[in-house]
C-alpha cells in the first residue's frame, strides 16, 4: 500500500490514467499461433499511488492485472479495454493491497462475464483487512471509492499457477518468504509485471515490510527476478514516464540496500528521512519515506 500526499484531495481527483504504455512482437519474438501477446500499462497519477495495471491482449482475449485504488481509476481501465476491443476474460489480482482492488467495480460492472481471481492467500488477506481498509480510506475518497464491503470486489480464490492469453502463458510466481505478494512472467515477452515487488522513480512504501530481514528476503527475490534478464518490467508503482527496463529492478534493489544501511545508522526516523534524501535528492514520493522511516524505526504503527 503507497502512502501519498494530499489525501484529503483524493475524492475530488478525477480519471487517473495519465500515461499508457504499450509493447507488441514486433522486438519481443510473442506471435504464437497467429496471435501477438501485446500490454498496455494503465498508469495511474499520485492520487491512484502512481499503480500501473496491465491489460494483455491476444487474438480475441484480454486480461486484466490488478485494479487501481480509485472508482475513476476503474473507470479509466473500463474505458481503455473498451477501446482495445477484446472481450475481457479474467481479471488477476496479485496484491491484498487496496490500490490494487478498491477499484474493480467499474471494470467488473462493464465487463461482466469477467473472472475475477487471486491466490488463495491474498484473497484471505483481503478478507482479514477490507474492513479497517474501508474505515481508513473511505472518509478519504468519498464517492471515489467503496463506502462498504459490498462495494468491493473480493476475488474468487484459485490455486493456478498461470495465466493464459490467447494461447499464450504467463506464470504466476510467488515471492520467497515474502507472504502473499507475487509478479507474474512472461516467457513469450520477456517481461515481468511485477506488482508490489517493483517501484520505479519514486520513494518506495516499506512500511508493511519494516524488518530489515524481511528486506533482504524482498531483495533475494529481486535478485531472481534480474537473473531472468527480462526486457521488459512494468513496476506496480511509478511515475509517468518511468523506466519500463531492468533498470526498475535494479533501481527498487539498490534503494532497499540504500534503506538497509541508512536504517542501521540512524538514531531515529528524523535521521532516516535525511540520509534518503540525501542519497535521493528530488526523488517524489517523501510522504511514503516519511511513513515507512516512522513505522521501520519503532515510532508509528501501521497495518
Amino acid at each position: 500500500m503507497r502512502f501519498g500526499k494530499g489525501m484529503a484531495a483524493l475524492a475530488a481527483i478525477g480519471i487517473a490514467a495519465a500515461t499508457a504504455s504499450c509493447g507488441s512482437n514486433d522486438s519481443n519474438g510473442t506471435e504464437k499461433s497467429g496471435n501477438e501477446l501485446r500490454w498496455t500499462a494503465i498508469r495511474a497519477n499520485e492520487a491512484g499511488f502512481d499503480r500501473a495495471p496491465v491489460i494483455l491482449t491476444a487474438g480475441a482475449e484480454s486480461v486484466l492485472v490488478d485494479g487501481g485504488f480509485t472508482l475513476s481509476d476503474g473507470k479509466a481501465l473500463a474505458d481503455r479495454i473498451n477501446t482495445i476491443g477484446q472481450p475481457l476474460s479474467t481479471v488477476f489480482v496479485t496484491s491484498s493491497d487496496p490500490d490494487y482492488y478498491f477499484g474493480l467495480r467499474p471494470v467488473t460492472s462493464a465487463f461482466p462475464q469477467a473472472k475475477v481471481l487471486a491466490p488463495e492467500d491474498v484473497v484471505a488477506a483481503v478478507h482479514g483487512n477490507v474492513e479497517g481498509k474501508i474505515a481508513t480510506w473511505s472518509p478519504q475518497l468519498g464517492d471515489n471509492g467503496p463506502r462498504a464491503v459490498a462495494d468491493v470486489v473480493i476475488a474468487q480464490p484459485s490455486a493456478q499457477t498461470a495465466l493464459t492469453v490467447g494461447g499464450h502463458t504467463l506464470d504466476i510466481v510467488r515471492a520467497d518468504n515474502l507472504g502473499d505478494r507475487y509478479y507474474l512472467w512472461s516467457q513469450d515477452l520477456r517481461a515481468i509485471f511485477g506488482g508490489n515487488l517493483v517501484a520505479s522513480g519514486e520513494h518506495l512504501f516499506i512500511a508493511d515490510l519494516p524488518a530489515s530481514a524481511q528486506r533482504k528476503q524482498w531483495i533475494a527475490n529481486l535478485d531472481t527476478m534480474i537473473a531472468r534478464d527480462p526486457k521488459i518490467v512494468v513496476a506496480g508503482h511509478a511515475p509517468a514516464g518511468a523506466d519500463n527496463g531492468i533498470a526498475a529492478l535494479r533501481f527498487t534493489r539498490d534503494y532497499l540496500l540504500a534503506f538497509n544501511e541508512a536504517e542501521a545508522a540512524a538514531g531515529n526516523s528524523a535521521d532516516l528521512i535525511a540520509a534518503m534524501k540525501q542519497r535521493y535528492p528530488g526523488l517524489p514520493g517523501e510522504s511514503s519515506l516519511e511513513l515507512s522511516a516512522k513505522v521501520v524505526k519503532g515510532e508509528m504503527q501501521w497495518g
